[in-house]
């Protein structure tokens, strides 16, 4: 998967809202395990991403393997088969809001 879209506040792999972690785990409740508290915090991460403009084109490259716990339809032997995902903070964790339970 390209260009991996995450929102989470104060993670470690969350560069201008793209995860940079490579490998990702998704448990069976759709949260995001691989999430790595920041240090400093999220105001760090603001920093760093007024640090230095990113090149847009180069993040949308980054690929992503995203093993997948959930009971969603995406899900493949384990692996995440979506095109495109969407993670972001909930109001107690980090989760995939791509998921799709199946009927």
């Amino acid at each position: 998967m390209k260009g991996l879209k995450c929102t989470t506040n104060n993670c470690e792999h969350n560069d201008h809202d793209h995860c940079m972690a490579g490998i990702i785990d998704i448990s069976e409740s759709a949260v995001c395990k691989t999430k790595l508290k920041r240090e400093g915090g999220t105001l760090s991460q603001i920093f760093a991403e007024y640090e230095a403009a990113p090149d847009i084109e180069m993040l949308e490259d980054v690929e992503t393997v995203v093993q997948c716990d959930a009971d969603c339809v995406y899900n493949t032997n384990r692996m995440c088969s979506r095109e495109n995902l969407n993670i972001e903070d909930s109001v107690i964790r980090t989760k995939c809001f791509s998921r799709k339970k199946p009927v």
